[in-house]
């Protein structure tokens, strides 16, 4: 018996009820083999003569390397290969580098200076796993050891060691320009003195490991017509193959990557190293090679859920509005990349969370310290920002005296809203996950809370519109090597600068579709898309407003058909449980009210213009590209041929 419940009536006009799938019993393609235990795992690959590789690992946070004597080692039985970081064809990589996303910061086999605990400087083959152990155990390696540093505001100080030579300020340098993601909508300065409540918060996630069942790692064997199979527990099949091409520095179409059945990822295997590792142990001994970790590996330099910590500012008015909301975010990246650069653009695409403020700012850092590098898991960049917003809410209802859920829905996205990235919300829900939540959980909300909509009263006013925003040029690649900067928004005092309302920026134009089979089917996925959904809003021309649906109060789904388990009906009134908070000194207007006026201001006594030698413009090609051109700067290890 099922105990999802459907609630239908609420958005019946955007989808139609008729679906394939969703709704429906599905029955699992792989359910037979895990039921059975035959599922097959990339361990389950026999090959004969299967050589096994172990690597040497720093027990050092931070480290030089001044020599590795490995002669014993060598010396040792069933030992076949040494394998140093020269031995491997481009030594230094990042996973985001394949998508133009930032720079090759990370050793597969370090050389000069280990950043990390578990960072490997050495690999091993031998016979049996066994022997490889006692191979590793063998080496001996001369280090200096370093000062390090653990937390990343720390590593934002002028005088904090470097850990990422390639980043030497400790921060991913966004756009070439900053040392941080930001995004500013409006003026939080104006929002903060218009206020009459401000609430403040910090919250704070540590490192989670994925701790899959099934450890990382890879099975590499030669195939005939100098090409090399590789069956891998990866998530990402193509990431990997294109990781392994690019280290390896040879043609994808000589690797032949095979996946399957992963024994628990969550985001944990997106990234791995094991794969280019496995086949150039095959390439240099000529002979199948098992890279894999074993438990503590997993545990110690598996790349985990970073750790972040989020300090945000609000402003409200008497009523419980959010007038003002300002982020700053740090993101441990660990010692390396990886996926955390991506994690802050999502996680500042993500703010303000789903609620409708008219001033926004953020300053979100992706910083380097010596910890494990971090990679994704479940949500990485939506998560822990998530978390943070939601307890901040309810602090923000608590300072008020209001309800929370009543608090969440008088300040919720509507459909038309404009959000802070400068698009138009739709498809929105919070206000009746709100109503169904409170009505689940007992909790009595106003008649006027519980008549609202996300279909009705959005797009009005200030909520439709892009406000005059103040921008500003401070946190600059390189500026916090100099002297001690402060890190939230606007704190550093400098020049700032204005954008004129209304202002959309540059919009994207999609490319086509290249082939017939990505034109999107809307009968397969049951969303009725017109043509008017498909043009972006023009800055020049102002948003029609539709006239909106009056709202209907909020009432119980109606009675199950015989046979159908009935679905719990409302509390009445009386016996709610007493909410847990103060009544609220007064009650909420759901009425959007006018935008302020802007007042009048002094022209800014220093010039905005970028300091000469900056680029004042994107790059933008003369024309888009298109499939089958060859574009310069190509690397020689993406084979170009896309298979069906």
């Amino acid at each position: 018996m099922s105990s999802i419940e459907f609630r239908k009536e609420y958005f019946k006009d955007e989808r139609d009820d008729d679906l394939a799938e969703i709704g429906k019993p599905t029955r699992r393609q792989d359910i037979l083999g895990h039921v059975t235990g035959r599922s097959a795992y990339f361990d389950d690959h026999l090959f004969d003569g299967l050589l096994h590789m172990r690597c040497v690992r720093s027990p050092h946070h931070h480290a030089r390397i001044r020599s590795i004597d490995a002669s014993a080692a060598e010396r040792m039985p069933g030992v076949r290969r040494i394998v140093r970081g020269e031995d491997v064809p481009r030594n230094m990589n990042t996973l985001l580098s394949l998508i133009g996303f930032g720079r090759d910061d990370e050793m597969v086999l370090q050389t000069k200076k280990v950043a990390y605990r578990g960072e490997p400087v050495l690999a091993i083959i031998a016979d049996t796993e066994r022997q490889a152990r006692d191979a590793v155990a063998a080496v001996r390696v001369d280090w200096e050891v370093l000062p390090h540093v653990l937390d990343p505001e720390e590593a934002l100080k002028p005088n904090a060691p470097v850990v990422n030579e390639e980043y030497p300020n400790n921060t991913f340098d966004y756009y070439d320009r900053y040392d941080h993601q930001k995004m500013r909508f409006g003026d939080v300065a104006r929002g903060f003195a218009e206020a009459t409540h401000i609430v403040e918060g910090e919250y704070q996630m540590s490192p989670i490991e994925q701790a899959p069942t099934e450890t990382c790692g890879a099975i590499a064997a030669p195939e005939t017509n100098d090409r090399y199979v590789c069956h891998t527990s990866t998530q990402a099949l193509f990431f990997s193959l294109g990781t392994a091409a690019k280290v390896l520095d040879m043609a994808s179409s000589r690797l032949h990557f095979i996946g399957g059945t992963v024994g628990g990822g969550f985001g944990g295997k997106v990234d791995s190293m094991h794969e280019p590792l496995a086949v150039l142990g095959a390439m240099l001994t000529g002979r199948p090679v098992k890279y894999c970790w074993d438990r503590e590996e997993e545990m110690q330099v598996g790349a985990p859920r970073g750790a972040e910590r989020w300090r945000i500012k609000d402003g409200l008015s008497a009523d419980g509005r959010l007038l003002a909301r300002e982020f700053t975010g740090f993101f441990d990246a660990g010692a390396y990349t990886r996926l955390s650069s991506y994690a802050i653009v999502k996680a500042v695409g993500h703010m303000p969370g789903p609620y409708a403020i008219r001033n926004v700012a953020a300053n979100v850092y992706c910083v380097y310290t010596n910890r494990t590098p971090a990679t994704a898991m479940r949500g990485f960049g939506v998560t822990a920002v998530d978390f943070a917003i939601e307890r901040q809410m309810d602090k923000n209802a608590r300072a008020v005296g209001m309800n929370p859920v009543e608090f969440r829905i008088l300040n919720a996205y509507r459909d038309g809203d404009m959000k802070a990235h400068r698009r138009i919300a739709k498809n929105c829900a919070l206000i009746e996950c709100c109503q169904v939540a409170a009505q689940k959980a007992g909790i009595a909300i106003s008649a006027e809370a519980a008549a609202q909509s996300s279909l009705s009263g959005g797009g009005e006013g200030w909520r439709a519109e892009i406000p005059e925003t103040v921008t500003d040029q401070e946190g600059r690649i390189g500026e916090r090597r100099q002297r001690d900067l402060p890190t939230a928004p606007g704190a550093a005092g400098g020049p700032k600068g204005r954008i004129a309302a209304g202002v959309h920026g540059r919009a994207i134009q999609a490319a086509p579709p290249q082939d017939e089979d990505m034109i999107l089917e809307a009968e397969r996925i049951g969303h009725r898309i017109s043509e008017a959904q498909t043009v972006l809003p023009s800055s020049s021309q102002p948003r029609p407003q539709q006239a909106a649906p009056a709202p209907q109060p909020y009432r119980p789904a109606p009675a199950a058909p015989p046979g159908q388990a009935q679905r719990p009906a409302a509390a009445p009134p009386a016996a709610a449980a007493p909410p847990a908070y103060q009544p609220q000194p007064q009650r909420p207007s759901y009425q959007t009210p006018p935008a302020p006026q802007p007042q009048p201001r002094q022209p800014a006594p220093q010039s905005t213009q970028p300091p000469a030698g900056q680029p004042t413009a994107p790059y933008e090609p003369e024309k888009p590209f298109q499939r089958g051109v060859t574009r310069p700067g190509a690397p020689r290890f993406l084979s170009g041929v896309r298979r069906r």
